[in-house]
């Protein structure tokens, strides 16, 4: 018997939401001054999780006076549902001036 159609997909995006997660938790660590100075440009790379190849692209959406916007993308590379990666963003709170002595 074969799988209803969709499946796959259902299954690949599984996948890569776990992988994305893992991202957000290493990425959202990190201190806003090595995000911008990490991610000046985008950054793409793979990673590999449970003997697979995913696609990471990671990248600044705003770059503000009080934070720090990055959204993470993961799929796998297969077309055509790498069109549409599975994304998430957070923000990373700027450390306020300390005040003058």
């Amino acid at each position: 018997m074969t799988e209803p159609h969709g499946t796959d997909d259902v299954n690949r995006r599984q996948n890569w939401r776990k992988v994305l997660d893992l991202e957000v938790q290493r990425w959202s660590s990190v201190p806003c001054d090595r995000l911008l100075s990490e991610l000046s440009e985008v950054k793409a790379y793979e990673v590999e999780y449970e003997s697979r190849t995913y696609q990471v692209e990671v990248e600044i959406l705003e770059n503000t006076a009080t934070y720090v916007h990055v959204m993470i993308g993961v799929d796998d590379g297969s077309l055509p549902a790498s069109i549409s990666p599975e994304t998430h963003s957070f923000i990373c709170r700027k450390p306020r001036g300390r005040p003058s002595d």
